[in-house]
């Protein structure tokens, strides 16, 4: 894995990018049409997948979590793969507040990552109908 591209800012202190771009372009072979199938292909894919996670038991999460962890590692969203293990390791450990709180963090950058997108793509990204996950229900219940 490659690591984040920085931003810099003048004046500020240098943050890892929302998407890695050098990595995104390496990924597509520098093809603007691939980037762009590429990035709303996962725009849709983290609203679905969140979507179906909130109903799952945990072991089925933490499989929707690592395949999400895949994809964004693929376009270079370190955060939202970061946050999917986060949501794997609480599962391995069975800690239900734990997987709640990374579920959480999963949800905000993978937010985070699609306004990144729809930012990039200019404003032109297609999500699906029900773009918001319904946090109230990425809960894990206890087995």
């Amino acid at each position: 894995m490659t690591a984040p591209s920085l931003l810099a800012t003048p004046g500020r202190e240098q943050m890892p990018a929302i998407i890695d771009a050098d990595h995104l372009r390496r990924m597509t072979l520098g093809d603007r049409s691939l980037e762009r199938e590429v990035l709303e292909i996962f725009a849709r894919q983290t609203v679905l997948t969140l979507q179906r996670m909130a109903g799952l038991e945990p072991a089925l999460a933490a499989a929707a979590a690592h395949t999400l962890k895949g994809s964004a590692r693929g376009i270079g969203a370190w955060r939202v793969a970061r946050a999917a293990e986060a949501v794997e390791q609480a599962v391995a450990a069975g800690g239900t507040a734990a997987m709640n709180a990374a579920l959480t963090q999963l949800a905000a950058a993978s937010l985070e990552a699609r306004a990144a997108i729809d930012a990039r793509l200019g404003g032109r990204a297609e999500p699906p109908r029900d773009e918001t996950p319904d946090l109230d229900r990425a809960t894990i219940d206890p087995i």
